[in-house]
């Protein structure tokens, strides 16, 4: 399949981003009109009924600001991730959604960390490191779009702000660099140009010597 077969703009592409979007409010607006408190479905590190956070802790966000901050970048990595590498996108979301969830289980002080960030951070490391790995001219624009929209989250991989889940930060973008170099093969890379042998450049040897064939030495001669 070709780059352009490849890059077919399609509807279905924001079908999971808009699925999952939704999801995450309605779970929140779930557990506020109700008056559940989800947050012990959060991941609790090294805990063994705190592992179950692996599956749960995306879904689950403390207010209205925290979920809304994971909304958008949500929405624009999925889709971005679903349009320029949909051969592995799924996998990439299935699979960086439970190793970053059980990496801060194995790494993240003892406090129940819940959100999607972890799976932001896995798109965002996965579509920008990609980009540069396989040096698609339209893959490294994107990676700079990237990195112009949400350059910033860089920071939080660190503990700088008290109440931020940096260890989830920080296991998200290890494994979006894990998947971009173990996928780097898979789906769009680096087109090698191909050069198809013209009738002029048998007129040419090797060294770039103008050295027509046989019967065109002949004409000229003859002539």
């Amino acid at each position: 399949m070709d780059t352009q077969d490849q890059l077919q703009l399609s509807k279905s592409i924001f079908i999971i981003p808009i699925v999952y979007v939704l999801t995450i409010w309605i779970i929140y607006a779930i557990e506020i009109s109700f008056g559940y408190n989800f947050n012990k479905y959060g991941v609790y590190p090294r805990d063994l009924i705190g592992l179950r956070g692996v599956f749960f802790t995306h879904f689950i966000h403390s207010n209205v600001s925290h979920l809304f901050n994971n909304s958008i970048p949500l929405f624009v990595l999925l889709s971005s991730l679903f349009y320029f590498y949909r051969q592995v996108a799924l996998k990439i979301l299935l699979f960086g959604a439970l190793l970053s969830g059980f990496l801060t289980w194995l790494i993240a002080r003892e406090s129940y960390h819940i959100g999607a960030s972890g799976v932001v951070y896995v798109l965002f490391s996965f579509v920008f490191f990609s980009g540069i790995i396989r040096k698609h001219y339209r893959l490294v624009a994107l990676s700079f779009i990237i990195v112009f929209l949400y350059g910033s989250m860089i920071w939080y991989v660190l503990p700088i702000k008290q109440g931020i889940s940096w260890e989830g930060h920080l296991s998200g973008l290890l494994v979006g660099v894990f998947f971009s170099i173990h996928y780097r093969k898979k789906g769009i890379v680096k087109e090698v140009p191909q050069f198809t042998e013209t009738d002029f450049d048998l007129l040419f040897d090797e060294d770039g010597n103008y050295s027509p064939p046989e019967n065109e030495k002949r004409a000229e001669e003859e002539s």
